[in-house]
């Protein structure tokens, strides 16, 4: 059977018989556009994955839980899941690790507690700029766990078990990563 020929709705109708191999091609028509939606949003590369990753379990679930009724409009529905979890991302994104520069200043810290000047604001999105920048230099174990556990909100365990490594092996790269990242922090201070 040429699935590609079928609509996503009729798809949809076949996973619910029991066709299981018809998710991999409502996932192949739709991978590109869903997660580039989503990276458009969080702009970076594993969190978006991982959210995308996140929404296609949903969309399983709910499909099959019976509790899917968007006839013909598939594609929104996910998308609209996808944007949901995104925003589900930002919300607990507030409990942000805590990382100091030289002067004491916690560089992750999103919440302002006063209205801030138009200076203080050019000022924190230049060093979130900085610091993302700075992120994606640290070598791709580093990256991986930093980013796994600081804005997916995993725990070691968590890490340890979707990286295939050790409690201690992805306690020793967060370690090496907030050390690299306090380096480049240092260098560009003098510099």
């Amino acid at each position: 059977m040429k699935l590609e020929l079928y609509s996503d709705q009729d798809l949809v109708k076949l996973y619910l018989t029991g066709d299981e191999s018809v998710l991999e091609e409502l996932l192949r028509r739709h991978k590109s556009k869903i997660y580039t939606s989503i990276y458009l949003l969080v702009k970076d590369q594993y969190l978006a994955e991982d959210i995308f990753q996140d929404a296609f379990i949903k969309v399983i679930n709910t499909l099959r839980s019976g509790r899917y009724n968007e006839e013909g409009k598939f594609l929104p529905w996910v998308m609209r899941i996808a944007h949901n979890l995104v925003i589900d991302y930002f919300r607990r994104e507030k409990r942000a690790p805590v990382i100091t520069s030289a002067d004491g200043t916690d560089i992750f810290n999103l919440l302002q507690i006063h209205e801030e000047s138009a200076e203080e604001k050019m000022l924190r999105e230049q060093t979130h700029y900085d610091l993302r920048a700075m992120i994606h230099l640290l070598p791709d174990d580093q990256k991986e766990v930093l980013i796994m556990r600081h804005y997916a909100d995993l725990s070691f365990k968590e890490i340890a078990d979707l990286t295939d490594v050790s409690i201690n092996t992805a306690l020793g790269r967060m370690r090496y990563a907030l050390s690299n990242l306090r380096k480049m922090m240092k260098v560009k201070e003098i510099s």
